[in-house]
């Protein structure tokens, strides 16, 4: 029976000059750091970036290599390759990436198709794991007590009141 290599990626880019995604990469029990060259292969500055991505997570020569990398992140890669080809600067595509992954408070998302509403609440797991506190953590405090000062009137709203009840 063969055995299973486990990879833990380490990090993650794109080189323009080829079209290729590189890993940084160490198998598991191991201490040497590898580097893999996926090459792009088939994609221009009008094809999907999330197709691609998933084509190329899902790939069987790349999938156990690529199991540590997000689709998310897979996909930015393919987002700043496609400005590369579209002619933008890497600056510009950097930008446009960083307004689509920041979400707009005052944004109503009632309104959106379900491929946007999706992608906002991907960014929201996304913002949601980076900042969470895990019991491994050295600042994880179990059980915190806040006491919320009760110096102000409490407001009372509309909407918490039955119709045709008074305060």
């Amino acid at each position: 029976a063969r055995t299973v290599m486990t990879y833990i990626a380490k990090k993650c880019g794109i080189c323009f000059q080829p079209p290729s995604i590189i890993l940084i990469y160490r198998e598991d029990g191991k201490d040497k750091t590898r580097q893999r060259i996926m090459p792009v292969r088939n994609f221009s500055k009008f094809s999907d970036c999330g197709m691609a991505a998933e084509q190329l997570k899902n790939n069987p020569r790349h999938k156990a290599y690529l199991e540590g990398v997000s689709l998310r992140q897979l996909q930015k890669l393919y987002s700043l390759l496609k400005g590369h080809l579209g002619g933008k600067s890497l600056a510009e595509s950097l930008e446009k990436l960083q307004q689509e992954a920041t979400i707009d408070p005052e944004e109503d998302m009632n309104k959106l198709d379900d491929k946007e509403l999706a992608k906002r609440k991907s960014i929201m797991d996304e913002l949601f794991e980076k900042n969470r506190k895990k019991k491994d953590d050295p600042d994880f405090i179990y059980d915190i007590e806040v006491e919320f000062p009760q110096d102000e009137q409490l407001e009372s709203c509309g909407w918490d009141m039955e119709s045709g009840e008074e305060i």
